[in-house]
């Protein structure tokens, strides 16, 4: 019976097993230790174990590590299908007062906001693999994109611009409100009356 509940959370999450389900499935730390090692399960981080034959997913491993932690810029216009590629370094944006060391060594991009503007345009995805991701909308992204801009490609902010304006899923009066509220409504404003 134990056996088969973890083997369905195997199954079900693609090759990843989280300690925190198992549990609250009714299996004891015990058990789930003695199935890991059973079944030679390799451990990819704290409280989340792989099986030998899933697809490396370092969104998700990441995710998971970093639960605050919400995938934005280049990674989330990747994630949005607004980028033709995956960045080479992922990008997360966390609130001001969250220690950063660890991702910073993983050599992960980390940006800081205020606490209220976290969670402003959160939305849930899924990364390339299948598995849970928080992530922002393409408004939210855009405006990130604009606010640091003297870190990111100017082509790569433009191509970001045009794929928005040509997606069937826009909301203009959105990514005003949120140009708005992160100061950049100039620029924003500037760059949509050229491409509308």
């Amino acid at each position: 019976m134990k056996r088969e509940i973890l083997d369905s959370l195997l199954r079900e999450n693609n090759g990843f097993l989280r300690t925190s389900e198992a549990v609250a499935a009714g299996i004891s730390r015990e058990y789930l230790g003695e199935y890991v090692r059973k079944n030679g399960l390799e451990r990819a981080a704290h409280g989340l174990y792989m099986s030998q034959d899933a697809w490396d997913d370092g969104m998700y491993v990441l995710q998971v590590r970093y639960p605050a932690a919400v995938f934005s810029h280049e990674t989330a216009l990747y994630l949005l299908g607004l980028a033709e590629r995956e960045p080479s370094i992922f990008s997360v944006t966390l609130k001001a007062s969250a220690n950063t060391t660890g991702l910073r060594k993983d050599g992960i991009k980390v940006y800081r906001v205020k606490e209220n503007l976290l969670g402003e345009g959160v939305i849930d995805t899924v990364s390339p693999s299948g598995h849970p991701l928080r992530a922002y909308c393409a408004e939210r992204t855009i405006c990130d994109l604009f606010r640091s801009r003297s870190g990111i490609e100017v082509q790569d902010l433009q191509a970001a611009v045009k794929g928005y304006i040509r997606r069937g899923e826009k909301n203009i009066p959105l990514l005003l409100r949120y140009a708005k509220e992160f100061r950049v409504e100039k620029l924003v404003r500037q760059y949509l009356e050229v491409l509308l």
